[in-house]
Protein backbone atom coordinates (compact mmCIF):
# COMPACT_ATOMS: atom_id res chain seq x y z
CA UNK A 1 0.00 0.00 0.00
CA UNK A 2 2.78 2.45 0.89
CA UNK A 3 4.68 1.62 -2.30
CA UNK A 4 1.55 2.12 -4.39
CA UNK A 5 0.79 5.42 -2.68
CA UNK A 6 4.36 6.55 -3.30
CA UNK A 7 4.09 5.66 -6.98
CA UNK A 8 0.87 7.67 -7.29
CA UNK A 9 2.50 10.65 -5.62
CA UNK A 10 5.55 10.48 -7.87
CA UNK A 11 3.32 10.17 -10.95
CA UNK A 12 1.21 13.14 -9.89
CA UNK A 13 4.25 15.29 -9.19
CA UNK A 14 5.85 14.31 -12.49
CA UNK A 15 2.68 15.19 -14.39
CA UNK A 16 2.50 18.57 -12.66
CA UNK A 17 6.16 19.27 -13.43
CA UNK A 18 5.72 18.42 -17.11
CA UNK A 19 2.61 20.59 -17.31
CA UNK A 20 4.43 23.47 -15.68
CA UNK A 21 7.43 23.21 -18.02
CA UNK A 22 5.28 22.93 -21.14
CA UNK A 23 2.97 25.73 -20.01
CA UNK A 24 -0.21 23.70 -20.36
CA UNK A 25 -1.36 23.85 -16.76
CA UNK A 26 -5.04 24.66 -16.37
CA UNK A 27 -4.13 27.08 -13.63
CA UNK A 28 -3.03 29.77 -16.03
CA UNK A 29 -6.33 29.73 -17.94
CA UNK A 30 -8.79 29.27 -15.12
CA UNK A 31 -11.06 32.08 -13.99
CA UNK A 32 -13.46 32.04 -11.10
CA UNK A 33 -12.46 28.74 -9.56
CA UNK A 34 -9.36 26.82 -8.44
CA UNK A 35 -7.66 24.39 -10.82
CA UNK A 36 -5.84 21.09 -10.17
CA UNK A 37 -2.16 21.67 -9.45
CA UNK A 38 -2.67 25.40 -9.54
CA UNK A 39 0.67 27.24 -9.69
CA UNK A 40 -0.40 30.86 -10.11
CA UNK A 41 -3.17 33.29 -9.36
CA UNK A 42 -6.62 32.77 -10.77
CA UNK A 43 -7.37 34.86 -13.83
CA UNK A 44 -8.30 38.33 -12.61
CA UNK A 45 -11.51 39.93 -13.91
CA UNK A 46 -11.38 43.28 -12.10
CA UNK A 47 -9.17 46.34 -12.50
CA UNK A 48 -7.92 45.92 -8.93
CA UNK A 49 -7.12 42.27 -9.60
CA UNK A 50 -5.11 43.15 -12.69
CA UNK A 51 -3.16 45.74 -10.69
CA UNK A 52 -2.35 43.17 -8.02
CA UNK A 53 -1.33 40.56 -10.59
CA UNK A 54 0.98 43.04 -12.36
CA UNK A 55 2.50 44.13 -9.05
CA UNK A 56 3.08 40.48 -8.13
CA UNK A 57 4.86 39.88 -11.46
CA UNK A 58 6.93 43.03 -10.97
CA UNK A 59 8.04 41.83 -7.52
CA UNK A 60 8.94 38.39 -8.86
CA UNK A 61 11.26 39.92 -11.49
CA UNK A 62 12.73 42.31 -8.93
CA UNK A 63 13.42 39.50 -6.47
CA UNK A 64 14.89 37.36 -9.27
CA UNK A 65 17.28 40.15 -10.23
CA UNK A 66 18.38 40.60 -6.60
CA UNK A 67 18.93 36.85 -6.16
CA UNK A 68 20.96 36.61 -9.37
CA UNK A 69 23.07 39.60 -8.32
CA UNK A 70 23.79 38.07 -4.90
CA UNK A 71 24.58 34.72 -6.53
CA UNK A 72 27.03 36.42 -8.89
CA UNK A 73 28.76 38.13 -5.96
CA UNK A 74 29.07 34.80 -4.13
CA UNK A 75 30.56 33.13 -7.21
CA UNK A 76 33.08 35.97 -7.64
CA UNK A 77 34.08 35.73 -3.99
CA UNK A 78 34.50 31.95 -4.21
CA UNK A 79 36.59 32.26 -7.38
CA UNK A 80 38.80 35.22 -6.43
CA UNK A 81 39.15 34.98 -2.68
CA UNK A 82 39.51 31.27 -1.97
CA UNK A 83 42.36 29.99 0.18
CA UNK A 84 44.49 28.79 -2.73
CA UNK A 85 44.57 32.23 -4.36
CA UNK A 86 44.77 34.18 -1.11
CA UNK A 87 46.86 32.25 1.41
CA UNK A 88 47.24 35.48 3.40
CA UNK A 89 43.83 37.12 3.72
CA UNK A 90 43.57 40.89 3.49
CA UNK A 91 42.74 42.95 6.57
CA UNK A 92 40.63 45.61 4.94
CA UNK A 93 38.16 46.94 7.52
CA UNK A 94 36.50 49.91 5.83
CA UNK A 95 35.40 50.82 2.32
CA UNK A 96 33.44 54.07 2.15
CA UNK A 97 32.07 53.52 -1.35
CA UNK A 98 30.91 50.00 -0.51
CA UNK A 99 29.24 51.06 2.74
CA UNK A 100 27.39 53.89 1.00
CA UNK A 101 26.29 51.54 -1.78
CA UNK A 102 24.90 48.82 0.48
CA UNK A 103 22.96 51.50 2.37
CA UNK A 104 21.58 53.46 -0.58
CA UNK A 105 20.75 50.56 -2.91
CA UNK A 106 18.41 48.76 -0.45
CA UNK A 107 16.67 52.08 0.25
CA UNK A 108 16.11 52.61 -3.48
CA UNK A 109 14.77 49.06 -3.82
CA UNK A 110 12.31 49.66 -0.96
CA UNK A 111 11.18 52.93 -2.56
CA UNK A 112 10.63 51.10 -5.87
CA UNK A 113 8.39 48.66 -4.00
CA UNK A 114 6.65 51.19 -1.75
CA UNK A 115 5.40 53.58 -4.45
CA UNK A 116 3.32 51.05 -6.44
CA UNK A 117 2.22 49.24 -3.27
CA UNK A 118 0.87 52.45 -1.69
CA UNK A 119 -0.87 53.30 -4.96
CA UNK A 120 -2.42 49.83 -4.98
CA UNK A 121 -3.45 50.12 -1.33
CA UNK A 122 -5.22 53.41 -2.02
CA UNK A 123 -7.02 51.90 -5.00
CA UNK A 124 -8.23 49.09 -2.76
CA UNK A 125 -9.30 51.20 0.24
CA UNK A 126 -10.82 54.22 -1.53
CA UNK A 127 -13.67 52.82 -3.62
CA UNK A 128 -15.36 54.80 -6.40
CA UNK A 129 -19.04 55.72 -6.27
CA UNK A 130 -20.99 52.47 -5.96
CA UNK A 131 -23.72 51.46 -8.40
CA UNK A 132 -24.92 48.67 -6.13
CA UNK A 133 -24.46 47.85 -2.45
CA UNK A 134 -24.84 44.29 -1.18
CA UNK A 135 -24.58 43.35 2.48
CA UNK A 136 -22.99 39.94 3.16
CA UNK A 137 -23.52 38.45 6.62
CA UNK A 138 -21.58 35.43 7.79
CA UNK A 139 -23.35 32.75 9.81
CA UNK A 140 -22.14 29.46 11.21
CA UNK A 141 -21.89 28.21 8.50
CA UNK A 142 -23.39 29.91 5.47
CA UNK A 143 -23.72 33.39 3.96
CA UNK A 144 -26.68 35.71 3.88
CA UNK A 145 -27.04 38.47 1.26
CA UNK A 146 -29.15 41.60 1.54
CA UNK A 147 -29.98 43.96 -1.31
CA UNK A 148 -30.95 47.59 -0.56
CA UNK A 149 -34.41 49.11 -0.83
CA UNK A 150 -33.70 50.74 -4.20
CA UNK A 151 -32.94 47.27 -5.58
CA UNK A 152 -36.02 45.61 -4.09
CA UNK A 153 -35.12 45.42 -0.40
CA UNK A 154 -34.85 41.63 -0.04
CA UNK A 155 -32.42 39.19 1.50
CA UNK A 156 -31.69 35.49 1.24
CA UNK A 157 -29.39 32.77 2.55
CA UNK A 158 -26.75 30.99 0.49
CA UNK A 159 -25.85 27.44 1.54
CA UNK A 160 -23.41 24.99 0.02
CA UNK A 161 -25.01 22.33 -2.19
CA UNK A 162 -24.24 19.05 -0.49
CA UNK A 163 -25.80 16.59 -2.95
CA UNK A 164 -24.17 15.98 -6.32
CA UNK A 165 -27.57 15.60 -8.00
CA UNK A 166 -28.54 19.13 -6.94
CA UNK A 167 -25.47 20.83 -8.46
CA UNK A 168 -25.65 22.43 -11.87
CA UNK A 169 -23.13 21.26 -14.49
CA UNK A 170 -21.02 24.40 -14.03
CA UNK A 171 -20.94 24.21 -10.21
CA UNK A 172 -17.83 22.64 -8.65
CA UNK A 173 -17.99 20.43 -5.58
CA UNK A 174 -17.81 22.24 -2.22
CA UNK A 175 -18.09 25.61 -3.96
CA UNK A 176 -21.54 25.57 -5.52
CA UNK A 177 -24.27 27.38 -3.58
CA UNK A 178 -28.04 27.05 -3.75
CA UNK A 179 -28.52 30.83 -4.01
CA UNK A 180 -25.79 32.93 -5.59
CA UNK A 181 -25.15 36.65 -5.27
CA UNK A 182 -26.04 38.16 -8.64
CA UNK A 183 -24.51 41.45 -9.86
CA UNK A 184 -24.40 43.30 -13.19
CA UNK A 185 -21.25 43.36 -15.29
CA UNK A 186 -19.28 46.61 -15.54
CA UNK A 187 -20.84 48.13 -12.41
CA UNK A 188 -19.13 49.14 -9.18
CA UNK A 189 -20.41 46.84 -6.44
CA UNK A 190 -19.73 47.68 -2.81
CA UNK A 191 -19.87 44.68 -0.47
CA UNK A 192 -20.52 45.39 3.20
CA UNK A 193 -19.63 42.51 5.50
CA UNK A 194 -20.58 41.63 9.04
CA UNK A 195 -21.20 38.50 11.09
CA UNK A 196 -24.00 37.19 13.27
CA UNK A 197 -21.82 34.96 15.46
CA UNK A 198 -18.05 34.47 14.99
CA UNK A 199 -15.42 36.08 12.77
CA UNK A 200 -15.70 35.04 9.12
CA UNK A 201 -13.88 36.34 6.03
CA UNK A 202 -15.40 37.14 2.64
CA UNK A 203 -12.85 36.25 -0.04
CA UNK A 204 -13.03 35.87 -3.81
CA UNK A 205 -9.65 35.36 -5.57
CA UNK A 206 -10.64 36.37 -9.12
CA UNK A 207 -11.93 39.73 -7.87
CA UNK A 208 -9.04 40.15 -5.44
CA UNK A 209 -11.34 40.86 -2.51
CA UNK A 210 -10.86 39.61 1.03
CA UNK A 211 -12.41 41.33 4.03
CA UNK A 212 -13.26 40.09 7.51
CA UNK A 213 -16.86 39.78 8.67
CA UNK A 214 -16.82 40.69 12.36
CA UNK A 215 -19.79 40.63 14.78
CA UNK A 216 -20.98 44.14 15.62
CA UNK A 217 -18.84 45.76 12.93
CA UNK A 218 -19.45 46.70 9.30
CA UNK A 219 -16.48 46.37 6.93
CA UNK A 220 -16.56 47.01 3.22
CA UNK A 221 -14.78 46.23 -0.02
CA UNK A 222 -15.62 46.69 -3.70
CA UNK A 223 -15.21 45.23 -7.15
CA UNK A 224 -16.12 45.93 -10.75
CA UNK A 225 -16.31 42.74 -12.77
CA UNK A 226 -15.18 43.16 -16.37
CA UNK A 227 -16.84 40.10 -17.88
CA UNK A 228 -19.81 37.87 -17.26
CA UNK A 229 -19.38 34.50 -15.60
CA UNK A 230 -19.59 32.58 -12.35
CA UNK A 231 -16.92 33.19 -9.74
CA UNK A 232 -16.29 31.27 -6.54
CA UNK A 233 -14.69 32.00 -3.20
CA UNK A 234 -14.87 30.78 0.39
CA UNK A 235 -14.74 31.96 3.94
CA UNK A 236 -11.01 32.30 4.59
CA UNK A 237 -11.17 32.57 8.37
CA UNK A 238 -11.00 29.48 10.62
CA UNK A 239 -14.49 30.04 11.97
CA UNK A 240 -15.34 26.54 13.24
CA UNK A 241 -15.87 22.97 12.16
CA UNK A 242 -18.15 24.06 9.31
CA UNK A 243 -15.57 26.48 7.92
CA UNK A 244 -14.90 24.52 4.68
CA UNK A 245 -18.61 24.42 3.89
CA UNK A 246 -19.56 28.08 3.46
CA UNK A 247 -18.66 28.91 -0.15
CA UNK A 248 -19.24 32.18 -1.98
CA UNK A 249 -20.79 32.09 -5.44
CA UNK A 250 -21.17 35.32 -7.42
CA UNK A 251 -22.82 35.36 -10.81
CA UNK A 252 -21.96 38.31 -13.04
CA UNK A 253 -24.63 38.90 -15.69
CA UNK A 254 -25.69 41.55 -18.18
CA UNK A 255 -27.81 44.49 -17.04
CA UNK A 256 -30.87 43.01 -18.76
CA UNK A 257 -30.37 39.66 -17.04
CA UNK A 258 -29.78 41.41 -13.72
CA UNK A 259 -33.03 43.38 -14.06
CA UNK A 260 -34.89 40.15 -14.83
CA UNK A 261 -33.28 38.42 -11.85
CA UNK A 262 -34.24 41.32 -9.57
CA UNK A 263 -37.87 41.07 -10.60
CA UNK A 264 -37.84 37.34 -9.91
CA UNK A 265 -35.90 37.69 -6.65
CA UNK A 266 -38.36 40.25 -5.25
CA UNK A 267 -41.08 37.64 -5.50
CA UNK A 268 -38.97 34.65 -4.51
CA UNK A 269 -37.47 36.19 -1.37
CA UNK A 270 -40.39 38.41 -0.39
CA UNK A 271 -41.12 36.26 2.69
CA UNK A 272 -37.57 36.71 4.02
CA UNK A 273 -37.80 40.48 4.58
CA UNK A 274 -38.19 40.00 8.33
CA UNK A 275 -35.29 38.81 10.43
CA UNK A 276 -34.85 35.08 9.90
CA UNK A 277 -33.97 32.84 12.85
CA UNK A 278 -30.40 31.60 13.09
CA UNK A 279 -29.91 28.24 11.42
CA UNK A 280 -26.95 25.92 11.11
CA UNK A 281 -25.76 24.34 7.91
CA UNK A 282 -24.93 20.66 8.11
CA UNK A 283 -21.20 20.07 7.69
CA UNK A 284 -20.64 17.18 5.33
Amino acid sequence: MRIETGRRSVTALSTAAVALVLGISEAWAAAGRPSPWETGMQEMVTELGHSVSNFHTYLVWLITAICLFVLALLLVIVARFNESKNPVPSKTTHNTLLEVAWTIVPVLILVAIAIPSFRLLRQQLVPPQADLVVKATGYSWYWGYEYPADQGGFKFDSNMITEAKDRKPDQPRLLGADNAMVVPVGKVVKVQTTSADVIHSFALPSFYIKVDAIPGRLNETWFKAEKEGVYYGQCSELCGNGHPYMPIEIRVVSEQQFAAWLAEAKQKYASTESDAPLKFATAQ
